[in-house]
């Protein structure tokens, strides 16, 4: 950064997705996800550095070059559903022609007739209009700008899908549609998700997992029925993510989430936390599926 000043924007992360799998990655807006997943697919500014190990399989996708990540894994080994649709799409080229580009280069369709039908047949897959395909980015709204994304980043029948935000921009049936849509395509050919999501009844529906993040680390991954159920998570965070849903006791987590260039000493979340100790001065490591001095125990678990 300006100043020679250095940002941690994501520490410590530690998970895997498997095939057959949605992993749902929440938290609230700046805490790093967006940036994990740029990372995967080496998206990340020209003043950012990584550091670890990312394997797809038997590549590590942090040490391969522009050239493999550009040819053989962007699109074909990863699809990407990006968080802001609008800005990846082409600006001076129709929906139609964009799909068509990629259905052509990922699947080998030729003739323009067959390109026709398959473009449109993955529009449909992603509840895009027909009648819109002939307009450019600047004439969609929001939400047919995501479908627009939604369908061009399924068209590789990628092993792995990243999503960020994908139901951004769309009212509730079309988010039920969307999130049906991307859990088929894991669970057709053993495929893997991982969806960054503020949409904790969108990540309900579709996980099997959830993975926590806050201040730039995995503050806890655990079983998605077991996070939204009855046993509930065991950070205190995750646990007021989930009572400041409207359906739930609509409490808000007092206090801001802190800068990740100005992070607190020990653990980030201990100033909004009503559980904080002297042993919170010392930063929690994702031990037992939990970062956490104290965390939450079910009842009928000793401590």
């Amino acid at each position: 950064m300006p100043g020679g000043r250095r940002i941690a924007a994501v520490t410590d992360a530690h998970f895997d997705v498997t095939a057959g799998e949605c992993l749902a990655l929440i938290g609230e807006s700046g805490c790093g996800k967006s940036v994990l997943a740029s990372a995967l697919l080496g998206l990340l500014p020209a003043n950012a550095q990584t550091a670890g190990e990312a394997h797809l399989a038997d590549l590590d996708l942090l040490a391969a070059d522009e050239r493999t990540l550009a040819r053989t894994v962007r699109g074909r080994r990863i699809g990407l559903i990006p968080q802001s649709p609008a800005a990846h799409l082409t600006p001076v080229r129709t929906i139609r022609s964009q799909l068509e580009e990629t259905v052509a280069a990922l699947r080998g369709v030729q003739g323009r007739k067959a390109l026709r039908a398959a473009a449109e047949e993955a529009a449909e897959r992603a509840a895009f209009p027909a009648d819109h395909l002939d307009r450019h980015p600047h004439e969609l709204s929001g939400g047919l700008a995501q479908r627009a994304a939604t369908a061009l980043a399924l068209v590789g029948d990628a092993p792995l899908l990243l999503a960020d935000e994908p139901t951004t921009g769309l009212d509730r049936d079309l988010v039920d549609h969307t999130v049906d849509e991307l859990r088929r395509h894991v669970d057709t050919a053993d495929r893997a998700l991982l969806m960054i999501t503020h949409d904790l009844a969108a990540a309900e529906r579709i996980a099997d997992r959830v993975a926590v993040m806050y201040a730039g680390r995995i503050v806890e991954l655990t079983d998605a029925a077991a996070f939204f159920g009855e046993t509930g998570p065991r950070h205190p965070y995750s646990r007021g993510l989930l009572a400041a849903l409207p359906d739930r006791a609509f409490t808000p987590i007092p206090g801001m989430p802190p800068e990740l260039g100005a992070l607190p000493d020990g653990c980030a979340f201990a100033a909004r936390c009503d559980r904080t100790t002297a042993a919170c001065t010392a930063v929690p490591h994702l031990t037992d599926a939990v970062a956490c001095h104290h965390p939450h125990v079910p009842e009928g678990i000793r401590a």
